[in-house]
């Protein structure tokens, strides 16, 4: 099975949490009293529906084929104001990065963005008051009880966006992939034509000891994906989370290095303009075919104010300087960022 066909950063479900169980409306009875006071217990709560952060996973794929999730009621409540026993919670394990959305509204629930983090997706029932809480100075043997409350179903959208310390931005065919398989050990496919990749490919670089960063190679952008276009609104969501872009323009380029930066740029800003405080590195890829002579012309009409670097994948040409730019980046103060 290919990465592509087991990489889901979408899911839709729907989900219903355990009711609550009934109150009871037991009245006290034993060998010595044949006409006790109320002491029925309370209902336990329905089942939760909680998801919850996991490093150790990576895709929303276990979802996929899970439609409807569904939590146990809650039991009844006892003698002895006994408590009845609550439903059991159903956890769903998912990536850092998960949001889960309100299927019908669109409004965001909330993100998961630690390992192990908590958060209630679908509430469960409470359960209803046994009858000793509705035992007053008139009424001294309450013969009711709360029933429980019903749980709650809901269509929940589950979106994923990669987390990683250097996102990868460029048009189709600008050397993303070969960039990563040479730095990291990821293994993406890489063939010469528009939008090899169609999924996010993510790596480790090992920097200088045992430092390391996580590199995720966005899918080529085109023009006019912040409007929808082809495949690039769908992909564009995963740019946000990572701390630095690496913009990447091959030297091959039918344009101008700044024209196509600009584009680059500009179809990030039509997205969302908060990706325009993160800080911008350029590399100049498939430098290789250049001399020195042409590499100095080139440079004097690169983009102001963005550190940039020439480098060759193939011929493992500037690529040390690459990391020790990414790295400044990264641990540079996030609120004086290299590009506004």
């Amino acid at each position: 099975m290919s990465q592509g066909s087991n990489f889901v950063d979408y899911v839709k479900i729907c989900c219903r949490s355990g009711k609550g169980g009934p109150g009871s409306s037991h009245l006290h009875r034993d060998k010595m009293t044949s006409t006790g006071g109320p002491d029925g217990g309370d209902g336990g709560r329905g089942g939760h529906i909680i998801l919850r952060g996991n490093a150790q996973f990576w895709t929303l794929l276990h979802l996929k084929y899970r439609k409807h999730i569904l939590a146990t009621d809650g039991g009844p409540g006892s003698s002895s104001t006994s408590t009845g026993k609550s439903g059991k919670d159903e956890f769903l394990d998912v990536p850092l990065g998960t949001i889960a959305k309100d299927a019908e509204t669109g409004e965001t629930l909330f993100e998961i963005t630690e390992d192990g983090q908590i958060e209630i997706m679908t509430a469960g029932g409470r359960g209803g008051l046994g009858n000793w809480h509705f035992k007053t100075s008139t009424l001294q043997t309450p013969r009711f009880a709360q029933p429980g409350e019903s749980g709650t179903e809901q269509w929940v959208v589950l979106e994923l966006k990669v987390l990683a310390d250097v996102g990868l931005v460029g048009f189709p065919n600008a050397g993303k992939s070969t960039l990563l398989s040479v730095v990291t050990a990821a293994k993406p496919e890489i063939a010469d034509y528009a939008f090899t990749t169609l999924v996010p490919n993510l790596g480790i670089v090992s920097y200088r000891g045992n430092q390391s960063f996580v590199m995720a190679d966005i899918p080529g952008i085109i023009e006019g994906a912040s409007k929808g276009k082809g495949l690039g609104y769908r992909f564009l969501r995963h740019i946000e989370r990572n701390s630095v872009l690496l913009f990447m323009v091959p030297a091959d380029t039918q344009r101008t290095i700044t024209e196509e930066y600009e584009i680059l740029k500009h179809e990030l800003m039509e997205y969302n303009p908060e990706l325009m405080q993160k800080p911008h590195l350029l590399a100049i890829t498939k430098s290789d075919m250049l001399d020195d002579e042409l590499m100095a012309e080139m440079a004097e009409d690169l983009p102001a104010n963005i550190p940039s670097v020439f480098i060759s994948s193939v011929a493992q040409k500037g690529l040390t300087l690459l990391k020790d730019m990414i790295w400044q980046a990264i641990v540079a103060d996030d609120s004086a960022p290299l590009q506004k």
